[in-house]
């Protein structure tokens, strides 16, 4: 796709992050990953994001992520989903995991993070630039800890960067993401990314956001679209009664210990019949009681297997 075109895309209906699958030795698991991209490309997520967060890019090689993105690309081939590849580091490590992805087929990138330190905005803008000028797909940069554009720096890689369409914000500054809506306007589709994003939706959504990525998607893709759409539909007691019956529970269970965001979401897809693996160090997958307690909260979202 050209960049016009994923813009477009991102724009027209819930995101996702699918969790990266791993066998029993930690290696990529090809098959098992694309038999959970192909159950969630039959769900309206009109994009989805391999190798990204909730896909622990940051314990992924810069080799690995091209056989991530094809294989997505393969599961989804025959629906309308498109694939964004996940893309950090430094810039030229970036620079190198942003044109393998797009050889391997990625429709866009999202720019995550770079490593570590703390950059001032001239820094920032040019290692965005130099990404964005690196290939021909569409970007998306990734607002959060140490890499937050302000607004007018934003403005001038919009100004420099034709390739660079969208901006998602894991800040939580609802004021810093409504500055930036307000000069920037539709000139690009902003993405709600706060982990689980759904407790936040209603907030990004009067801040000006077109939409946000779901976690909770990869394991209970039908919960997810339904919130979804009761948001969107100005269904706000549909929508609490989601929150309170999944949302916070789960919330509660995710809190319960560092990383669990992404660990969380990787047991959620196991219970759904998926060998997803466990996750990568440094992070620790749920305790045993903990996955009993997210098993019997998924209960009636439980998903119909073939015999």
């Amino acid at each position: 796709m050209n960049p016009y075109e994923i813009q477009k895309r991102l724009g027209s209906g819930l995101l996702s992050f699918p969790v990266t699958h791993f066998d029993a030795n930690g290696r990529f698991a090809a098959e098992s990953y694309k038999a959970h991209v192909e159950w969630l490309s039959g769900f309206d997520a009109p994009v989805l994001f391999a190798a990204g967060g909730t896909g622990e890019f940051f314990s992924l090689t810069p080799a690995e992520i091209p056989a991530i993105v094809a294989a997505a690309k393969e599961a989804a081939g025959s629906t309308e989903t498109a694939i964004v590849s996940g893309c950090g580091y430094g810039t030229e490590i970036a620079v190198e995991i942003a044109k393998s992805a797009e050889k391997a087929g990625a429709d866009g990138i999202l720019l995550l993070p770079h490593y570590l330190i703390d950059a001032p905005q001239e820094g920032l803008y040019h290692h965005i630039k130099t990404v964005c000028q690196s290939i021909g797909i569409g970007v998306m940069v990734y607002n959060r800890d140490n890499s937050v554009l302000q607004a007018d720096t934003l403005a001038r890689l919009c100004d420099e960067c034709p390739n660079l369409i969208g901006f998602k914000d894991g800040t939580g500054d609802i004021g810093l993401v409504r500055q930036i809506t307000a000069k920037m306007g539709d000139r690009l589709t902003y993405l709600g990314g706060m982990p689980t994003a759904e407790l936040f939706a209603e907030a990004y959504l009067g801040a000006g956001f077109t939409t946000y990525s779901s976690a909770v998607f990869n394991f209970v893709p039908g919960l997810a679209v339904d919130f979804y759409r009761a948001l969107r539909a100005g269904e706000r007691a549909t929508c609490e009664k989601i929150l309170l019956d999944f949302f916070y529970p789960f919330m509660a269970i995710r809190n319960r210990n560092k990383g669990y965001a992404v660990s969380a979401i990787k047991a959620g897809v196991r219970l759904q019949g998926f060998n997803a693996g466990k996750v990568r160090s440094p992070l620790s997958d749920l305790t045993k009681e903990e996955e009993a307690m997210l098993d019997a909260l998924i209960q009636p979202y439980r998903r119909k297997q073939a015999a």
